[in-house]
């Protein structure tokens, strides 16, 4: 087996990150001004749609569920989960199939990098822009669900904040995919593989107890199951148990997800 070489490792080296990413960030934001309606539209319609088919429909059947010993209306489990799970297909697409157009196909970044503005910076400005994408989507959804008396916790301000570090955190998980996506259908194994299985395994739609004691141990560390551990109870106007654990949890993935991320894509540019 031969032994990696500098070049190799250098790959590795830690992100070199300057102010320059805020130009990108920028860009990305101007350009998305003009198409912000429908992509808004286009972002909020499904969760809230899920909301009111499972919350109100199926809500009507199951009434309430039991949650750590508490009996709680199903339209609050729900739309506690839901809104989790909204934040990470919103980073997911836009850190999929947005960023790949301008990486790829577009060839944006190519451009982008004959200024002074490294790959580094590029990288970090598209995670960024993904986490934006997905706090402005849950921002909405949160103003329905608010809306419509689902809950009213002023805990729901620190809810946000969460949110928002789930979307960094599948924003940085996306853009691993996106290194090595050769083409558009390389997304649908993520969303197939991905995405879909720890939407069912992490408590959104119904609790974790239901599951397999194996499954069940497992789906303790994805990261949308931190995420819903933590935002849950604060729809409840609760304080979540053992905040701090989540809260690393989501963090470690976020950096170590970005890490692998850039590393691929030095590696993707430099062939």
């Amino acid at each position: 087996m031969s032994r990696p070489t500098l070049t190799d490792m250098s790959l590795w080296r830690p992100p070199v990150i300057s102010t320059r990413w805020w130009p990108v960030f920028l860009r990305n934001l101007l350009v998305w001004r003009k198409l912000a309606v429908p992509s808004l539209v286009g972002n909020i319609a499904e969760p809230l749609m899920w909301l009111v088919a499972f919350g109100y429909g199926m809500g009507a059947l199951v009434g309430q569920v039991t949650l750590h010993g508490q009996q709680v209306p199903y339209i609050l489990f729900l739309a506690s989960g839901s809104i989790c799970m909204s934040a990470m297909n919103a980073a997911s697409f836009e850190a999929l199939y947005s960023a790949f157009s301008r990486m790829h196909v577009q060839k944006t970044w190519d451009g982008i990098m004959n200024a002074p503005v490294s790959l580094d910076d590029v990288v970090l400005a598209e995670m960024l822009w993904a986490a934006y994408k997905s706090a402005f989507t849950v921002t909405a959804i949160l103003g329905v669900m608010l809306a419509l008396g689902i809950s009213a916790s002023p805990k729901l301000a620190v809810a946000w904040l969460v949110l928002a570090l789930a979307g960094i955190t599948f924003s940085s998980i996306a853009l691993v995919f996106n290194a090595l996506a050769k083409g558009y259908d390389f997304f649908t194994y993520y969303f197939t593989l991905f995405l879909t299985p720890m939407m069912f395994l992490s408590g959104v739609f119904f609790p974790r107890d239901q599951l397999p004691a194996p499954l069940r141990m497992a789906s303790e560390w994805l990261p949308l199951t931190t995420a819903v551990e933590l935002v849950r109870p604060m729809f409840m106007d609760r304080w979540p148990e053992a905040p701090a654990r989540h809260l690393l949890v989501l963090a470690a993935y976020a950096v170590a997800a970005f890490w692998i991320a850039l590393a691929l894509t030095r590696r993707r540019f430099r062939a």
